[in-house]
């Protein structure tokens, strides 16, 4: 399947999700945010890895699918989070005014809430196996509380406007990014009943590509345009963020780019034989330009 295809296919499942029922509710303004974040478009690169690496585990990409909407819907959720005021402030996000400019603060702040309620909930009521639900559901919690996603953004916030080192943000980066990209790709292989070794070569694939996307993630908010990038270019500087840009430099930071991209192919090869798709996402990671 190409990359192209795995997007239509996780857009068409993601369509189906908090959609009006024929009758009016109560809730219906708040499924309404719901849908207008989870259905924004985005590149659908988590839910794409979630399936990929079922498949090349040898399994059944139709039962993992609930599980790379869920990944989806937990990623939507921190980025209505991260764009609200008391965060980073955001007013456009891939294009389109963010969330809360639209329903208001406290409806998108609920709207977030809900979405990672319901991804955890869409992986336990998928198909699979109690054994396999409970694996993907496990990785998602860890790539997201105290020691992932959330203790990351943390970090973040209270290292505004402070001096860190490589090291410390490193430890920022590794939670708030690196841990659920590669959430996503220890699903897709739990989703499948794949070995251990295809889990930890999963486990550095997207440790990888996971550290090399940030990467692009500072270069980008240097280089880029806001059309380009669909949101506030230059917002790292204005809020005294620590970069690595800021750290080791533009051209440093593309050549460590490269080498993780590298790494992480070279990961791949040694759990799994069907790499080419994985090897050209990488690639494509790495060059991307919003």
């Amino acid at each position: 399947m190409t990359a192209q295809e795995y997007k239509e296919k996780i857009d068409r499942a993601l369509t189906a999700f908090f959609a009006p029922c024929g009758e009016a509710l109560p809730t219906d303004g708040l499924a309404e945010a719901m849908r207008y974040s989870l259905l924004a478009g985005g590149k659908r690169i988590r839910p794409m890895l979630v399936l990929e690496f079922c498949r090349i585990s040898g399994g059944d990409i139709e039962a993992a699918l609930p599980v790379a909407c869920a990944i989806e819907m937990l990623h939507t959720y921190s980025l209505i989070h991260d764009d609200l005021p008391c965060m980073d402030n955001d007013d456009l996000r891939r294009g389109r005014p963010t969330n809360h400019v639209i329903y208001g603060e406290c409806t998108a702040t609920l709207a977030g809430d809900a979405l990672q309620a319901e991804a955890f909930g869409t992986i336990l009521r998928s198909t699979l196996s109690a054994e396999r639900r409970a694996a993907c559901a496990e990785d998602l919690a860890n790539a997201v509380g105290l020691d992932g996603m959330c203790g990351g953004q943390y970090l973040d916030m209270t290292g505004e406007g402070k001096l860190l080192s490589e090291t410390e943000l490193d430890e920022i980066n590794t939670r708030k990014t690196g841990a659920l990209l590669i959430a996503a790709c220890r699903m897709g292989v739990h989703a499948a009943g794949g070995t251990e070794i295809q889990l930890e070569a999963a486990t550095r694939y997207g440790a990888a590509i996971g550290a090399a996307f940030q990467l692009r993630d500072d270069v980008l908010d240097v280089t880029s345009t806001e059309a380009e990038l669909g949101k506030p270019i230059g917002s790292d500087a204005q809020e005294g963020k620590n970069t690595y840009v800021s750290l080791v430099g533009l051209e440093e930071c593309e050549n460590r780019i490269s080498r993780l991209t590298e790494t992480a192919k070279t990961a791949l090869s040694e759990g799994f034989s069907d790499t080419a798709f994985l090897d050209a996402l990488a690639d494509s990671m790495a060059v991307r330009k919003n």
